[in-house]
């Protein structure tokens, strides 16, 4: 998926929402979250894809929200066509948690979706129900705009703001005899990594571990995905997985992956402590514990990503030593992670997304 350019909501106006899905509680739902914030405005609801691509060019929508599961279209066809006809059109994706909906999901991303956030179940009330509601649709929308102050700043000035610092400032040499790659990545980050690990040589040196942020059962899925395009093992972390050469290993999610050693050898150790940055697993969690494994014989890389997880550990990380990866700003989906290393000035290399295997092998 390419970057989106985020677009500019000037004062007084609104972020327009169609709402496409086949239950009518869901729409509803997603009606009312929306509909308390004043930056929204719901322009319209579709019961399939064949009504909403009927009305986009009627209500000139800037997000649409997907169900996956719809009957006469459903979510990813009709994702292909709003891919074909609305390039730029913002897609967030409603998905069960579920085998079903993890695969469906993935296969949006692939296809071009946004993001997508996770039907809530067993939340009890209906208050309940859109408070959880609106606290992952709303930063999953927001992501993609410029508002406020910002908007009447300009695109200028909001560049700016998330201009890397000086170059002056960065550090730039290699890591010596590192010994892991340590990977945090959000926003964007399944098809980031589809792109990266089938470039890794299957003569990979080094583990490799991964926080991607996706509720249980999708990071299962991914690493299974993930198997698929390279030789190198790729598992899902689990209590007690052994940390090795030429293996990548992804946080489960809803727990945090912390690094343990027994004997002579680097295990996982997984926990559900409180998430940090709203985030768990978190890459400041796993981040932390890498450090106090191998301390700066590390290659840490921050891809695409909303907000700052991964921000602290790298600080961590990079007093010790280690040398950071940063995804730049054109090639990332969302450029919040790698934004805030690079702007903290701790980043050694910031490249696209294609740079970064190169530069990661030339570390090793």
């Amino acid at each position: 998926m390419a970057a989106l350019r985020r677009k500019i909501i000037r004062p007084g106006s609104r972020i327009r929402v169609l709402v496409v899905d086949d239950s009518v509680v869901i729409r509803r739902l997603v009606t009312h979250a929306l509909g308390e914030d004043p930056r929204f405005e719901v322009v319209g609801a579709a019961a399939n894809g064949v009504i909403a691509l009927a009305r986009i060019p009627q209500l000139n929508p800037d997000v649409v929200t997907l169900d996956v599961e719809m009957p006469e279209m459903d979510g990813l066809e009709t994702l292909r066509r709003i891919r074909k006809d609305y390039p730029d059109l913002c897609v967030i994706m409603f998905s069960t948690v579920t085998a079903r909906g993890a695969t469906a999901t993935l296969d949006a991303l692939v296809l071009g979706a946004n993001d997508y956030v996770t039907k809530a179940a067993n939340v009890g009330s209906l208050d309940r129900s859109m408070s959880s509601l609106r606290s992952e649709l709303i930063p999953k929308i927001t992501q993609f705009f410029i508002l406020g102050e910002e908007a009447v700043r300009g695109p200028a000035a909001a560049a700016a703001v998330a201009a890397p610092v000086s170059l002056a400032k960065l550090r730039f040499g290699g890591v010596r005899r590192p010994r892991a790659v340590a990977v945090g990545v959000s926003t964007g980050g399944p098809t980031a990594l589809s792109a990266l690990v089938p470039k890794l040589p299957r003569s990979f040196p080094l583990p490799i571990l991964i926080v991607q942020h996706m509720p249980p059962l999708f990071t299962r899925f991914l690493a299974e995905r993930l198997q698929t395009m390279t030789e190198l093992r790729v598992e899902e972390g689990a209590a007690g997985s052994l940390v090795e050469p030429g293996k990548i290993l992804i946080a489960p999610g809803d727990y945090h992956m912390r690094l343990a050693k027994r004997k002579e050898q680097v295990v996982i150790t997984l926990d559900q402590a409180p998430p940090e940055n709203s985030c768990r697993p978190s890459a400041d969690v796993l981040f932390r514990s890498v450090d106090e494994i191998y301390g700066g014989a590390v290659i840490t890389v921050i891809l695409t990503g909303m907000g700052q997880d991964g921000l602290r550990g790298v600080e961590v990380l990079r007093a010790s030593g280690a040398y950071v990866i940063a995804q730049d700003e054109a090639s990332s989906v969302v450029w919040g992670m790698p934004g805030a290393v690079v702007r903290a000035g701790l980043a050694d290399s910031i490249v696209p997304l294609d740079g970064v295997v190169p530069q990661l092998l030339k570390q090793v």
